[in-house]
């Protein structure tokens, strides 16, 4: 067995011996027949031990850690949180919240310590109760393969991986281990009660299954390796079809090129999505086949409203050639658009000239003195955020401004007729969010051009036309 493990830890966790790698260390046979192999394998060892304060006898758990660490003449750190009182605040259940403060403070010490890894003790027993306990939350491929040997959890560190060396090895051979090598490990009651989810998997609904297959635990677990391999080959895809699809990435949001992400077909869209909520959110353990279904749905079909409601907090956005993935409604980027600095903002302009606005847009001002050349580069212009307008017909100040309460415009193509500013923003389907900083370029108060969409008919280009004014809208 200990070949084979010092085998995993170098092919499948990708560890060596000269970086140190905080262990996890419970007290229990599985974490301390972790311990003691790789402290024999000759890796460098930082004993690390959680107290959850569920227990009154908890302390002396935290004791033996610091005996077994002192005996090996290993570093130990020792650290401690009210669990019950962080899953009443974050309205978890114990097991949720005892998992989220026992990684928090192992990564942290990972972190101070410059680990490479986080090695935990989960066993090939741990693997069979994860895939069953997926799998009666409805999951997919990516539950049904259980925990890998190496992961990284994003949000609790987007370097430092969890490994786990022990996923082959089933429950007894560690307490056959751990007597065999001198060890005494500390037994938890609590893992017998029933009160838990994963303890009534072991103790009641596994022993069941059991009557109809004396290896269903092994069945599980071969399950599992073999959906991981068919996962890596999800995964090479994915891999490929998330560049293709994402635009940007933020730790708030995630935008995917619409058309791109519409051509894929619904496995890969769930698939995708499922990974996108994965690099927003911690865990996503309500992440189920019906709400990625919903996803796909939305995705597949332009005609849908533009805002679906997932799950706590997220929601899929459709903006003009984009859809977004946020974590919350305020998370949109506004960047993408130009935007005056607030809803006040008058900025005079000169001509010619450039003018500055935010997000790295500027604004830039020609005289155009050869009329012709000017018609021509406007009749074969396909750039909406550039306009060529009559200079004569322009009088008074000229101004970018943001909307006000009142405003008509008259777009080229309308024959003259005047529409309502708020009307036109919503014809031309502009964003809603970014309509009350939208710039328009305006001649004495009246709007001239509404960049991105259209100039107004009275400043268009005529074979009258002497001179003209050229505005480009660019972004650095």
């Amino acid at each position: 067995m200990i070949e084979h493990i010092e085998s995993i830890l170098r092919e499948r966790c990708g560890l060596i011996k000269e970086a140190p790698i905080v262990a996890g260390i419970s007290g229990g046979p599985d974490s301390l027949c972790l311990l003691n192999i790789l402290h024999s394998a000759g890796y460098c060892v930082i004993v690390a031990h959680f107290n959850h304060m569920l227990r009154p006898d908890a302390d002396a758990d935290a004791n033996l850690v610091e005996k077994i660490a002192a005996r090996l003449n290993l570093k130990w750190i020792i650290g401690k949180g009210d669990v019950r009182q962080y899953a009443d605040a974050q309205k978890m259940s114990i097991e949720e919240a005892a998992r989220m403060m026992r990684y928090q403070f192992l990564m942290e010490q990972a972190r101070r310590n410059g680990a490479q890894a986080v090695a935990v003790g989960h066993t090939a027993d741990d693997q069979a109760e994860t895939v069953l306990m997926n799998f009666l939350r409805g999951t997919g491929l990516t539950g049904l393969k259980g925990m890998l040997y190496r992961a990284t959890i994003r949000a609790f560190d987007a370097e430092i991986p969890i490994v786990r060396p022990l996923l082959d090895v089933w429950r007894e051979e560690t307490i056959v281990y751990c007597a065999e090598s001198g060890l005494h490990p500390r037994y938890d009651p609590t893992n017998a009660s029933l009160d838990f989810f994963r303890n009534r998997l072991r103790h009641a609904l596994i022993p069941t299954l059991e009557t109809y297959n004396p290896r269903f635990r092994e069945a599980l677990w071969r399950m599992s390796r073999a959906l991981t391999d068919d996962y890596e080959i999800l995964s090479r895809t994915l891999d490929e079809d998330w560049k293709r699809t994402v635009a940007q990435e933020d730790k708030d949001f995630i935008a995917f090129n619409a058309s791109a992400l519409e051509m894929r077909p619904a496995g890969l869209l769930r698939n995708l999505i499922r990974r996108a909520i994965e690099r927003l959110q911690v865990d996503s353990p309500n992440v189920n086949f019906s709400m990625l279904e919903r996803a796909a749905q939305f995705i597949s079909d332009p005609a849908r409203p533009v805002r679906l409601d997932l799950l706590q907090g997220f929601y899929l956005w459709r903006e003009d050639a984009s859809i977004y993935l946020t974590a919350n409604e305020s998370s949109l980027p506004i960047e993408r658009w130009p935007q005056l600095s607030d809803e006040h903002s008058v900025i005079a302009l000169n001509v010619p000239g450039q003018t500055a606005l935010p997000g790295g847009w500027m604004l830039t001002c020609e005289l155009w003195s050869i009329a012709s050349l000017a018609v021509e580069a406007a009749k074969s212009n396909k750039d909406p955020f550039q306009a060529w307008l009559d200079a004569e017909q322009i009088s008074g100040t000229l101004t970018l401004r943001a909307r006000q309460g009142g405003d008509r415009f008259t777009p080229l193509g309308m024959n003259g007729d005047s529409i309502k500013l708020s009307d036109f923003f919503v014809n031309v389907k502009l964003p809603q969010r970014a309509r009350a900083r939208w710039p328009l370029l305006c001649a004495g108060g009246v709007i001239a051009w509404a960049p991105g969409y259209r100039p107004a008919h009275p400043f268009r280009l005529t074979a009258s036309t002497r001179q003209a004014l050229y505005f480009s809208l660019t972004r650095r």
